[in-house]
This record gives structure tokens, C-alpha cells and sequence, in this order.
């Protein structure tokens, strides 16, 4: 595993660019005061080892000398040491709303953006907790299977979309039963299903399959992403609206957000409701429920040193840099018979 420790230096491969746009310019200027002096054919005779190549050759080593000096002061480590590391902690199970409902912008910038910063604000404030991810719509699919790998789950988190699930439609019961197989002990008592989700439920099973989670000992939170007066759900391409989703008499389908529903789901499981407007508001209130929980005892893998690769860029860049200088931008003998760039007129 690779961690990099001052991400900022790699602001220092801007020099690259800056390094080939000079060496054009310089060529261009060349090649027009060389014309004014004289044409290519006495130019040629004139000088007949200028190397074109050998030019682009030098400049190429002096920008990945560059690259390789960047990546030393970003210092990439690797680790060398795993070892087992047992903690305590709530397993999670976070179940998110991708059906195209979720596209509505009621809410900035939309509900599914707004769910994402939701969750990944929820992780950040976890300590040593285990999370999973689903994704639902028509049907539940699992994301990622229950782990203590933050930096994962918020990249699976990322990747989800709207156009994941072919099944399109809403059924909060089928994230409820596939959430049920998430968990790895059946005498765990502390299990968390987060339901992120407009409330639209077109199954109608929900209720009776979150008594039946309450009864495995799951408790449900619901945060209910949009508003109550709704919006249009905006068909796009490449960014643009292009227009909104239409029922069957052409007329503009509205999407609200339904409480009753997700406020039910998290009573029947002794369980809470949270207006998912306000994210400090949502995550301060998740944290208490989760503080007040029995903790679990778990082992984990994590990795416990790391080493600092820097010296090998470092001696790389410093490398190139001592043999850019003796790179001649003239013609050697065997490059001349190749006649690379069709330099030899």
C-alpha cells in the first residue's frame, strides 16, 4: 500500500509544461532568424550537425529529471509492516438511493450529491467502526461488503450513479433484506442500517421487513434527502437540461420527499428520522446514537509502517540532471546515418 506525504509538491510538475512551452518558443524565434539570415539549404551546409533530435532528446530528460525531483518532495511510502490491530466498534451499513428520483433538485446540487456529502461527512466522523455500502433502486446491489477501509468506501461512494441499476423504481425493502446478509455475527447486537433516501417507496414492503430487521437486532436510521414540495426530475446530457421526465398523459412528473414513510421505517426498528437538509445537523445526530450503542470487539488488518521511498526519485531526478548536461545538441556519427527527422538535406 502507498501513501503520499506532501501532496502539494506535485504542484511543482506545472514547471513541465512551462519547460516545453519555452523550448517552442525558442525553436519558432530559432527558426526565424535563421530564415533571416539564410535559406534552409545554406542553412544546412552551415551547420550540418544540428540535431533536431537531439534537442528534443535533451529537453525530454530535463522535464523527467523534473517529474522525478516532484515525486521526491511529494514522498510516496510504502508499507512493509501489516499487523492485527483489535478495536471496538458499531458495524454500519449504509443503503443509498440511486433510482433517477434521486436526480431532483430540490436540494443542492441534487438529492444523490447531496447524499454522497452526507455519507462521506457520516465516515469522517467515525473512528473505529466498520461500514458497507448498498446501492438501490428497483433492486439492492452490494457495493462494498462491511470494512474498516474509510479511504474505499468513500471511493465506492463516489462512483455510484443513477444509471447503475437497470431496475429502475424505488423499494427500500430490498436494501432492508440485503443489508440483513451484511452482518457476520449472528449474537451482534450492534448493527446500524443508514437509509439515505427521498422516502418514495413503490414496493410498499418496507415496514414490514424493517419489523423483521428490528427482530435481528438492526436498528434503522433514515435521513430523508429533498423537500416535501418537491421538484421535476431533469433528463441531461453532457451537463445540460434537456428536458423533464414526463407520466404517461405527457404532463411533468413531480418527486417529493416523503417523511411519513422513512419516519415509520426507523420507528418500527427503535430507530430515528433525520431531515437530511442539514449535514452538521445529521452527522452530530448519527454520532450520538452510535456513541450510545454497545460496542464490538473486532480484529482488523491495518498497516503499521510505512517506508520512505523519496531517495530513489531523488537519485533518479539528480541522474538525469548530470547526463542532460552532457547531452551535445549536435549530430553524433551513427544518429547522422539514420538521418532521424530527415535532418540531413
Amino acid at each position: 500500500m502507498f501513501r503520499l506525504d506532501e501532496k502539494i509538491w506535485f504542484w511543482t510538475l506545472l514547471a513541465i509544461p512551462v519547460i516545453i512551452l519555452l523550448f517552442v518558443l525558442l525553436q519558432v524565434w530559432r527558426r526565424s532568424a535563421q530564415k533571416k539570415f539564410a535559406d534552409n539549404h545554406l542553412l544546412s551546409r552551415l551547420s550540418p550537425n544540428q540535431s533536431l533530435f537531439k534537442s528534443i532528446l535533451k529537453v525530454s530528460v530535463l522535464c523527467l529529471a523534473f517529474a522525478c525531483l516532484s515525486l521526491a518532495l511529494v514522498n510516496p511510502k510504502i508499507g512493509t509492516k501489516l499487523e492485527t490491530v483489535r478495536s471496538q466498534g458499531v458495524d454500519i451499513v449504509f443503503a443509498v438511493d440511486v433510482s433517477k428520483s434521486m436526480l431532483a433538485e430540490d436540494i443542492a446540487p441534487n438529492r444523490l450529491e447531496k447524499s454522497k456529502q452526507l455519507v462521506t461527512q457520516i465516515i469522517n466522523s467515525l473512528a473505529s467502526d466498520r461500514v458497507g455500502i448498498i446501492a438501490y433502486a428497483g433492486k439492492a446491489f452490494p457495493q462494498l461488503p462491511i470494512t474498516t477501509d474509510y479511504a474505499s468506501a468513500k471511493m465506492f461512494l463516489q462512483n455510484m450513479n443513477t444509471d447503475m441499476l437497470s431496475s429502475q423504481g424505488t423499494a427500500i425493502h430490498e436494501a432492508i433484506q440485503l443489508a440483513k446478509t451484511y452482518y457476520d455475527d449472528d449474537e451482534q447486537t450492534n448493527r446500524v442500517l443508514i437509509i439515505i433516501s427521498d422516502g418514495e417507496d413503490h414496493g410498499g414492503e418496507a415496514i414490514d421487513i424493517a419489523e423483521e430487521a428490528s427482530e435481528e437486532g438492526i436498528r434503522i436510521l433514515t435521513v430523508g434527502v429533498g423537500d416535501a414540495k418537491g421538484g421535476p426530475i431533469p433528463i441531461k446530457r453532457n451537463g445540460v437540461v434537456l428536458n423533464y421526465k414526463k407520466d404517461n398523459n405527457g404532463e411533468t412528473v413531480i418527486t417529493r420527499l416523503d417523511e411519513s414513510t422513512l419516519r415509520k421505517i426507523a420507528e418500527e426498528t427503535d430507530g430515528v428520522y433525520i431531515n437530511g437538509s442539514n449535514t452538521t445537523e445529521v452527522v452530530e445526530t448519527i454520532k450520538d446514537v452510535l456513541d450510545n450503542m454497545d460496542k464490538k470487539e473486532f480484529e482488523s488488518k491495518q498497516i503499521a509502517d510505512f517506508k520512505d521511498q523519496f531517495q530513489w526519485f531523488l537519485g533518479l531526478g539528480i541522474f538525469l540532471l548530470f547526463i542532460e548536461i552532457f547531452f551535445l545538441e549536435r549530430k553524433t556519427a551513427w544518429l547522422k546515418k539514420l538521418n532521424l527527422f530527415n535532418e540531413n538535406f
